[in-house]
């Protein structure tokens, strides 16, 4: 592939939503930096998945939640490809502990991986962005912060936190020609361990209007869109797929 193809970081890639983000992008030549916090072996599969479509991949192990290794991540990628040109923000951990008991220490993971771990990414990332001409960020949120949940008070914060995030750097990064978007999966068929609540978590969230779950090629088929040249004028905004279980 020539060196000038774009490249795209994703982090949480190695499964779920993130691993199909991962597989669209490359599908568009983009080169890919797939990232996990633990999933090494799944991070691994997605990359192979991405060479064996054609397209060129590289696995980078980083707690993004840490701002030295989210530097790191960048640099990985910056350093292997020459460039950057998409950082797709969807790593998150989930839990579900009800108000009561959630502690502080849980309460400063959810919101390190997911809303810190964006921030640091974000910071580190859009400098080489820049330098490459412009780009995206993406972000990924979540419905549980549109429309509340019991048990996730700390995943609903920092969800909501990302629009907030998002709404901000699409202000100052506009002059860089950057543009900053976040997706909003409804329910969607992922694979969830115990302590994200399984399939209960998902139940919380209210049903769409087709009778089913959506799929993760569904929610990687709009961050698809925001990344391409197609989507130049979207930007700080909030874009909701969930089969019409939530009409802002």
């Amino acid at each position: 592939m020539s060196s000038q193809a774009k490249a795209a970081i994703v982090t949480g890639s190695a499964l779920n939503i993130g691993r199909a983000i991962a597989l669209h992008l490359a599908r568009d030549g983009f080169r890919i930096l797939v990232t996990a916090r633990q999933a090494e072996h799944d991070a691994g599969e997605t990359a192979r998945l991405v060479r064996d479509a054609g397209g060129e991949a590289q696995v980078h192990m980083a707690d993004i939640a840490d701002p030295a290794q989210a530097r790191g991540l960048i640099e990985a990628a910056v350093s292997r490809f020459g460039r950057l040109d998409v950082l797709v923000n969807n790593a998150s951990v989930r839990r579900q502990t009800r108000f009561a008991e959630m502690t502080p220490e849980e309460w400063r993971e959810i919101m390190g991986a997911t809303l810190d771990g964006a921030f640091y990414c974000a910071h580190a990332a859009a400098p080489h962005i820049t330098h490459a001409a412009g780009g995206a960020i993406v972000n990924l949120g979540g419905m549980s912060a549109h429309v509340g949940a019991v048990g996730r008070v700390h995943a609903v914060t920092a969800k909501a936190g990302m629009v907030g995030l998002t709404r901000a750097l699409a202000k100052e990064l506009a002059a860089a020609n950057i543009t900053v978007n976040t997706v909003v999966p409804g329910s969607i068929e992922t694979i969830r361990g115990a302590a994200a609540g399984g399939n209960h978590g998902r139940s919380a969230l209210p049903d769409s209007l087709f009778g089913r779950r959506g799929q993760p090629d569904e929610i990687a088929a709009m961050v698809r869109f925001l990344c391409s040249s197609e989507a130049r004028y979207v930007t700080g905004q909030t874009i909701h797929v969930n089969g019409g279980a939530f009409m802002p």
